[in-house]
């Protein structure tokens, strides 16, 4: 049975000029176009895990005290990233030149740049919490932050919803999420589709993929070639957890027998753990744009999955490693609450969160003094360390 979300979608697209749906069956569409953490206080309570001790304090800005001898892995909530990895290699043997946070597509004298992404599991919560109204900013900005690591300007953006029964209301919230979403970068909400499965998903839930395209000139592509040993790393704050490591989150909450309704320790304004971690991503594009037109920017990493340890090596060349300050900034409290109350160790901390940073930019010293300089409450620049010869990402202190 053909359905159809024509209507709702044109009530939500407000400056889009909306063309008529794709019809399909069971599928429908739309079609338009448009011109390092805080400790916590010493009297905190914090409850331990069910059948565990409580949780030992970590020292330090970014609660990096030294590993855990024992905690929870990434892994151990379902999610192997060295499994991936391995797939991402086994791919590129069948289709060179993959790997990057963009795919580039030669087109005249500009590359289009294109990728795309979901949400995760951090569904499960807007689910769980019945907010659904700033889940789709999470699903843009996830694929616009990772083409604007190649210097380019998202143009347009598509969105797949596919749930087992259409529920207006909630889809309703859903998709202005998403406009608002383009609207903070600036890109078009071109087309979707909307697909009722039934069977398919448990009652009341939804999945979620996004497909974003943008344009750089080939002379300005930002590869990380040009990156030498000396260059300086600064970081874009993150707003939280952003849309990676969910997983890992929720099997915290579990194991912890938190609440989402919980006050987080250390969060000032007062807010819930709940609303910490559905605060919505960050979308950057806006800030890395107006800093490209100031100063030369020689790589850009998006701190997704795999954290700092695996996204930051991304953008450098052979023989070139990233030696990070990890006192260097405070992060949001919700990171220093995840470390204790999972007891998660350093290493997988930093390979799975990113920590309160969300966009690492690698500039030379004239360009990182400038950005600097213009750092600001609303758009804070934290020097994060330097590009140093090695490997990797190497951390500090020790």
């Amino acid at each position: 049975m053909a359905t159809s979300s024509s209507l709702l979608r044109s009530t939500l697209a407000q400056a889009f000029a909306i063309g008529p749906s794709r019809l399909s069956d069971g599928i429908c569409g739309h079609n338009g176009t448009r011109p390092v953490l805080p400790q916590l206080p010493p009297s905190t309570p914090r409850r331990a895990p069910h059948g565990l001790s409580p949780l030992p304090s970590r020292g330090g800005p970014c609660c990096m005290a030294g590993d855990a001898a024992q905690g929870l892995t990434y892994r151990d909530a379902g999610v192997d990233i060295d499994a991936g990895a391995e797939l991402v290699r086994r791919i590129a043997k069948m289709a060179p030149g993959i790997g990057g946070f963009g795919g580039l597509y030669p087109f005249g004298d500009s590359y289009l740049v294109a990728g795309t992404d979901g949400v995760g599991t951090k569904l499960k919560l807007a689910f769980e919490m019945n907010k659904h109204d700033t889940i789709g900013i999470d699903l843009v900005a996830m694929s616009v932050n990772d083409i604007v690591t190649s210097g380019a300007q998202p143009l347009f953006f598509l969105d797949y919803f596919a749930t087992s029964h259409l529920d207006v209301d909630q889809a309703e919230q859903v998709i202005a999420g998403i406009v608002e979403g383009c609207r903070q970068s600036e890109c078009a909400l071109l087309g979707g589709e909307t697909a009722e499965m039934p069977d398919f998903y448990s009652p009341g839930e939804y999945d979620l993929s996004g497909f974003a395209v943008g344009s750089v000139a080939k002379a300005a592509l930002i590869d990380g070639s040009r990156i030498a040993a000396g260059d300086v790393l600064l970081g874009l704050p993150s707003s939280g957890v952003h849309s990676n490591g969910f997983s890992l989150v929720r099997r915290v909450l579990q194991v912890a027998g938190a609440s989402l309704s919980d006050p987080l320790p250390g969060a000032e304004p007062a807010c819930t753990i709940g609303q910490a971690l559905l605060e919505p991503t960050k979308i950057y594009v806006k800030q890395v744009l107006g800093y490209l037109a100031r100063v030369p920017i020689k790589g850009i990493a998006h701190i997704t999955g795999g954290g700092f340890t695996d996204n930051i090596p991304r953008v450098l060349p052979a023989s070139l490693a990233a030696q990070v300050d990890m006192a260097a900034w405070q992060a949001p409290p919700i990171f220093t609450w995840l470390q204790q109350a999972g007891g998660i160790s350093d290493a997988e901390m930093r390979r799975t969160f990113n920590l309160g940073i969300g966009m690492v930019l690698v500039v030379d010293a004239a360009a990182a003094a400038d950005l600097l300089a213009s750092s600001s409450a609303a758009e804070p620049v934290v020097r994060l360390g330097e590009v140093v010869p090695g490997e990797g990402v190497l951390y500090a202190p020790w």
